[in-house]
């Protein structure tokens, strides 16, 4: 039998609602307990475990802390870990059926593989040390010697189709040196930009910049960044034999294993991750009061796509940097009001 549920460490999933959402007032503090904080015992209980990556993906466990801690994480990453994106687009030439407005926007959200760390953010005045220029020219010819019964435009045309990978960048100042071992261009190379036809044409000179998602969605260096509870299955009781393959049925596959000889049926913690917890097995009266669902407080399973300069494993790092940052300037303005604090009882009593 699984272990049994427990409201400190579980959220209950029932039939028709969810309880135990919420922590206590001070999360993970329970009464007549000593919940002092000791970093030796918070190092112990956290863990952070890869479970999946990919060149642009990442799933991994947060074991160990409250919830407010993990989603400041995610918000961080969404909101707050800077990347360089277009943001003045000069059009000198654009005859292409987009215009110049819905054009520049298209072009805005070009993910770009710029290292954030060697810019400033924009002051007013463009600088090499505070903007990225790029330039894209393009022009639709007909090919002379495309096949008269040709349909394809790329058979058609030159410059049919205007893609990232046309974008040229123009280094300024010292980025000639700074950047040479990694020019700046677009992640995808593929992106459509705009399609033209024989006589359009454009020519844009492109600046781009160091933002953060909260200034507007096409800084965030994610696409998706979010988390959910582990899942957990607590049988509160022996599955008859004869419902042990229905029962089975009610999970996602792999979750519930049944012997094939005695037909005892057992949870697979392994599998566990896997369990949708689409509550299929409290349809079923026969299964009353056989299962708890539940889902694990404390243990977040992440899953985010990196969409920019940033490698999927360097993600979770930089948001925990930012939130350093964070903490580091709370505790000096703590600091600073606490002096203030002195500075005035010290006069009160002198006085």
């Amino acid at each position: 039998m699984s272990q049994g549920f427990d409201p400190k460490k579980h959220v209950a999933l029932n039939p028709e609602r969810v309880s135990y959402t919420s922590s206590t007032d001070y999360p993970g503090h329970f009464a007549d307990e000593d919940h002092s904080w000791n970093p030796a015992e918070f190092k112990k209980r956290l863990a952070v475990r890869v479970e999946r990556i990919s060149n642009r993906s990442i799933e991994f466990d947060l074991v160990g802390v409250d919830a407010s801690i993990a989603n400041a994480l995610r918000r961080i990453l969404i909101a707050e870990v800077p990347t360089i994106c277009i943001e003045r687009v000069y059009v000198h030439n654009n005859t292409s059926i987009i215009v110049d407005e819905v054009l520049a926007h298209r072009l805005g959200l070009i993910p770009l593989r710029v290292n954030p760390a060697f810019m400033d953010y924009p002051d007013g005045q463009p600088t090499d040390r505070n903007t990225i220029v790029f330039k894209l020219c393009a022009k639709c010819e007909r090919r002379r010697n495309a096949p008269k019964d040709a349909k394809d435009p790329a058979q058609l045309y030159i410059n049919h189709e205007v893609l990232s990978s046309q974008l040229e960048w123009v280094p300024q100042g010292e980025q000639s040196i700074v950047m040479a071992a990694n020019p700046p261009a677009p992640t995808n190379p593929n992106i459509v930009l705009v399609k033209l036809r024989p006589g359009q044409e454009i020519e844009i000179e492109l600046h781009a910049v160091k933002g953060v998602g909260k200034d507007h969605a096409k800084f965030s260096p994610v696409a998706t960044a979010s988390y959910r509870l582990l899942p957990k299955v607590i049988l509160k009781k022996e599955i008859p034999p004869h419902l042990a393959d229905k029962f089975q049925n009610c999970f996602t596959k792999g979750v519930i294993k049944v012997d094939p000889r005695t037909k005892r049926v057992s949870v697979d913690e392994s599998q566990a991750r896997r369990e949708t917890m689409s509550r299929e097995v409290y349809r079923h009266p026969e299964f009353e009061g056989c299962v708890q669902l539940a889902r694990v407080r404390d243990h977040f399973l992440f899953n985010i796509e990196s969409e920019g300069f940033y490698p999927p494993e360097r993600l979770l790092p930089e948001a925990i940097k930012v939130m350093r940052s964070k903490i580091r300037t709370l505790r000096e303005a703590a600091q600073g009001l606490l002096q203030d604090i002195g500075v005035v009882e010290d006069v009160e009593m002198a006085s």
